[in-house]
Order: structure tokens, then C-alpha cells, then sequence
């Protein structure tokens, strides 16, 4: 059973024994994946914080197309990274960044909406993160197969959800109960948070099998960019989240 998050499975896992077997050399590190995900994260907030400051300063025609830009480079960025797993170190800060020129401008548009929510989605994404860590490493949530495969039902679920809800949207179909701020959609968001916070278990369980393995030591830079797709949605999930209730 394997991780909804494309980028971190367990045949992912296995095709990383395998490399480890024949390449050989110096493997990955729990402590070397850390550190290239704090690296990932300096990258997304450097060119976040440039069209945060362009947007509050009123000059949204000049960055949109970097807005734009960052969305669909993001996107493509990372099905480059999922099929070629070995150009991580390369293609994942590429990633980053344009994350960063989407979310930067995402987040000033929240922002000026509804002040300090910015704020507030930051701090409870790293507490759930934090949270979850403490969790998986207590054994407080164990990775079995049952949770393994109630995670990625949920998030193949909620994948689905937003598919069909783009669809629709492209012929002026409107998907209320995603974006409505009454009790129904409060109780959804809550439920997608949920799901993206269970994610980063299944994320933390990958790295640690990938170490047990004897992954490459390029599996880090991978390893850091799942997690980063991962804590990129939960970040957007938990700002949408907190909009509807300011909508309240």
C-alpha cells in the first residue's frame, strides 16, 4: 500500500532499494532530508515574500504573470520530479520557488481580505506539523496498512472532488460547498486539513523506510520535496479554512 502523495510510495521505496543496491556509495540520512526540506522552505519564502510586498503595494498587474507563471511551472516542475526521481536535487528548489511566486501571491490576496490571517496559517500549519512529528515519533499514530489505505481513500476522494469541481468551473458550474462559509463548508475544509495533516505521517513513514533501505543520498532531495507538497497544501487548506470562518 502506498502514499496517496504520488511522490512518496512504498514502490517508490523499493525502486530506491534497488538504485541503493546497485549504485552503492554514501546513502541517505534522516538528519540530510531535514535539512534539504529547511532548504526547500527558505525558497519558497524568498520569492513568496517579493510578490507579497508587489501585491500589498498595489502593482498586481506586474506580478500576476509571475503568479501565473509559478502555478503552472510549479505544476509541471513537480511531474518532472515524480517521473524522474534522480533529478530531485535539481528540479525540487525549481519547484520551490515557483511554489513561492504562487503562495506569495495567493497569501497577499488573503491577506488584504482578511488581516493576520497569513499569520495564523503559517503558525497552525508548523503546529501541525510539529503535532504530527511528535505523534509518529511517540507511536502515537502508527503507519499500518489499514491507515495507510484509509488516508489515501480520503485523499484520492478529495483529489477527485477538486477535479470535477475545475471541470465544472470551466463551464460556469459553480461547486458551492467548497468555498461556502456556513457549517457544511467549515466541516469540509476541516476535513481536508485533517487528510493533508495525516499525509505528513505517511510522508515522515517514507523517509524513514527510504533510510531503512539504504535509499541514494539524491532520495533526500526527493524526500524533501514530497514533504513540501504535502505541507504546501496543508498550508492552502488551513488559509481557506480560516477565510470561511472569518466569512462567519
Amino acid at each position: 500500500m502506498e502514499t496517496k502523495n504520488p511522490a512518496l510510495g512504498s514502490k517508490v521505496v523499493e525502486q530506491f532499494r534497488r538504485a541503493g543496491q546497485v549504485a552503492g556509495g554514501e546513502p541517505m540520512t534522516v538528519e540530510g532530508a531535514v535539512n534539504k526540506t529547511a532548504f526547500l522552505l527558505l525558497l519558497v519564502v524568498v520569492p513568496a515574500t517579493w510578490v507579497w510586498s508587489q501585491l500589498l503595494a498595489g502593482d498586481i498587474a506586474t506580478v500576476m504573470p509571475w503568479m501565473i507563471g509559478g502555478v503552472i511551472g510549479g505544476f509541471i516542475t513537480a511531474m518532472v520530479t515524480i517521473f524522474k526521481k534522480e533529478w530531485a536535487p535539481v528540479t525540487a528548489p525549481i519547484y520551490a520557488a515557483l511554489e513561492g511566486l504562487a503562495i506569495g501571491g495567493l497569501s497577499a490576496i488573503f491577506e488584504t481580505q482578511y488581516h493576520g490571517i497569513v499569520l495564523q496559517a503559517v503558525a497552525l500549519t508548523f503546529a501541525t506539523l510539529c503535532c504530527m512529528l511528535l505523534a509518529y515519533r511517540s507511536g502515537l499514530i502508527k503507519v499500518t496498512d489499514k491507515f495507510r489505505m484509509g488516508v489515501v481513500a480520503a485523499t484520492g476522494a478529495i483529489a477527485l472532488v477538486y477535479v470535477v469541481s475545475l471541470v465544472l468551473s470551466l463551464f460556469h458550474v459553480n461547486v458551492g460547498f467548497l468555498n461556502q462559509g456556513g457549517t457544511l463548508g467549515l466541516v469540509i475544509s476541516g476535513v481536508i486539513v485533517t487528510v493533508a495533516a495525516l499525509n505528513l505521517v505517511l510522508d515522515f513513514d517514507f523517509i524513514d523506510q527510504a533510510v531503512g533501505v539504504g535509499a541514494p543520498k539524491y532520495v533526500e532531495w526527493y524526500a524533501a520535496f514530497g514533504l513540501m507538497v504535502t505541507l504546501i497544501w496543508l498550508y492552502m487548506e488551513i488559509l481557506r479554512l480560516l477565510s470561511k470562518m472569518r466569512r462567519r
